[in-house]
């Protein structure tokens, strides 16, 4: 209001007073004698030699640049040089270039249903919104360990410490103590930017007892999910258009939108999914020779496994074959194993830094880097932001230049970190929680299980419709033959014939699934991922509404 604005500009250190002060002594400071600069008053700031007598106020030093600038303009009569006007146009073209399509137009599109359901709407043909999109477990009712919950309680307030009304079990409250001797300052305080010591002792440890082989903690970056720090070494290793990454098509899309923010170049090497979506040990000696062969510098390789999107589960042979290949290409392995617990077959999870550590001997120079989250497995805990990297024969050098990236966020958040100690340090059997951890665990994986082969028994029940079985992480990705009339109406509309059909399932179901083109695909072919996560009961009406949806949309474009 008026006499708000009144009020604001009387306030001596306010916007409005110094704008005031400003523009009535604009002409003032224009025709203050200003070179040479004068000294700046280290009691003030302001700049020295204007005292109380002086002819004109005292020009504060940041105001100097400003006024030389609006002084020269007017000599020259020219205007004062503008910034280029905000848009998305003159953005930094990385920005623009990198796509993201588990969060893209469907999701977009899926909030605009959801906000229109949550007003009342009664006019959509569904009720609600289905998110088979991404692997967000706890929001698609997941119930949180116990044992991780109460001890997280515990930590955060510490008043709760006290009860004895057997709210919390004894292990809990002794873990929420354990645990606040190592993080001191509690969780409101920053640590050590690779994370606090006491907590890497234990990831360590658990590295150490899951591969055999000695993991040292000064080696171990606690970081905001595995993201943060696969960003962190991609942002490390690309120098420019010249560098490139390998990754595996079909990919996790942080791998592309990374590459192209740090302006790398993306070297694909191609999945087979005649084979189960195997990984070729000749298709990546292919792919690397192409781009050395066209200028590229091949920096580092990613391997996810399990797979994402794909869920297939990598045997020890082929893994020693790829760190073979690292060793004779001098690429950085870079080993994404969040979902490692998430493993339905028979082909146990093996890490890539216990094969490395068996092949010491053939390959002493191959480097890995390895990240696990607590995001997934039977956790799930995604909004913790938790998650670790392990650094394996990465030199002292490299390793300074990765501290000094983390180090610019200050520290990784501090209930992640707790939230991985826990995962990696969870109940024994001798402790109170145990049984029922134990159960809540079991009862979590078997049932992903079980809605991994609902889902891809379904899916293979569609007419022009096949899927590979679900060996781990959280997702199917069917493989969809479409009618050549709904690829002509998708290029009607602008859009891949992919994301077409994914686009009309979401209109006509509410059901949000990923188009395979957001995560690459074999030319020619058409994908979409979905997620396993809908608990068993949401998981049949899914499965029958797609049902109902496929048939009706085959019919239409026939």
């Amino acid at each position: 209001s008026p006499m708000d604005n009144r009020a604001a500009a009387r306030s001596p250190g306010s916007a409005m007073a110094i704008t005031s002060s400003l523009r009535k002594n604009i002409a003032r400071y224009s025709s203050a004698s200003m070179d040479p600069p004068p000294p700046v008053s280290p009691a003030t700031g302001a700049c020295a030699g204007a005292g109380a007598g002086a002819a004109v106020p005292v020009v504060p030093c940041q105001f100097q640049g400003m006024i030389r600038g609006l002084r020269a303009a007017a000599r020259g009569g020219q205007p004062v040089p503008r910034a280029p006007k905000l848009t998305a146009e003159n953005l930094n073209p990385n920005v623009l270039e990198a796509q993201y399509a588990v969060r893209g137009e469907i999701v977009q599109r899926a909030n605009f249903f959801k906000s229109r359901l949550r007003k009342g709407d009664t006019t959509l043909p569904f009720t609600e919104i289905f998110e088979c999109n991404v692997g967000n477990p706890q929001a698609v009712s997941q119930k949180p360990i116990t044992f991780f919950r109460q001890v997280l309680a515990l930590v955060t307030y510490p008043e709760l410490l006290g009860m004895n009304d057997g709210t919390f079990r004894k292990d809990a409250i002794e873990k929420a103590k354990e645990i606040m001797q190592l993080v001191p300052g509690g969780s409101g305080a920053y640590s050590n930017s690779m994370g606090h010591l006491g907590i890497r002792e234990l990831v360590a440890r658990f590295i150490e007892s899951r591969d055999g082989h000695v993991s040292d903690p000064e080696k171990i970056f606690l970081t905001d999910g595995a993201s943060a720090s696969v960003k962190m070494c991609l942002e490390m290793l690309i120098r420019g258009k010249s560098d490139g990454i390998m990754v595996p098509i079909p990919q996790y899309p942080l791998y592309s939108a990374s590459i192209a923010l740090f302006g790398g170049s993306q070297v694909n090497y191609d999945l087979n999914e005649e084979k189960g979506w195997g990984t070729s040990i000749e298709n990546l000696r292919e792919a690397y020779a192409k781009a050395v062969g066209s200028g590229v510098a091949v920096r580092a390789l990613v391997v996810i496994n399990p797979g994402n999107p794909t869920g297939q589960c990598l045997e020890e042979k082929q893994m020693r074959e790829i760190v073979q290949f690292c060793q004779e290409t001098g690429v950085v392995l870079l080993a994404d194993e969040v979902y490692q617990v998430n493993v339905y077959t028979n082909t146990p999870f093996v890490s890539f830094k216990k094969v490395a550590s068996d092949m010491k001997t053939e390959c002493p120079d191959v480097h890995v880097i390895s990240f696990h989250s607590v995001s997934k497995g039977f956790a799930g805990e995604c909004g913790r932001r938790g998650g670790y990297m392990e650094l394996y024969n990465i030199p002292s050098d490299v390793q300074a230049q990765l501290y000094k990236l983390a180090s610019i966020t200050l520290s990784p958040n501090i209930d992640g970190q707790i939230m991985t100690g826990l995962m990696v340090d969870p109940p024994q059997e001798h402790h109170p929680s145990f049984s029922e951890y134990a159960e809540e665990k079991t009862g979590i994986l078997s049932s992903l299980k079980e809605r991994s082969n609902l889902i891809v028994t379904a899916l293979n029940n569609l007419e022009g419709v096949s899927c590979n079985p679900v060996e781990g992480a959280l997702y199917a990705f069917p493989r969809i033959t479409l009618p050549a009339k709904a690829i002509e109406a998708a290029e009607k509309a602008g859009k891949s014939p992919d994301l077409y059909y994914c686009l009309q399932l979401l209109d006509a179901t509410g059901i949000v699934v990923v188009p395979g083109s957001g995560f690459g695909q074999a030319p020619g072919t058409f994908h979409f991922r979905t997620t396993i996560l809908p608990p068993p009961e949401k998981m049949q009406q899914v499965t029958k509404a797609m049902a109902a949806f496929h048939k009706n949309f085959m019919a239409r474009h026939t």
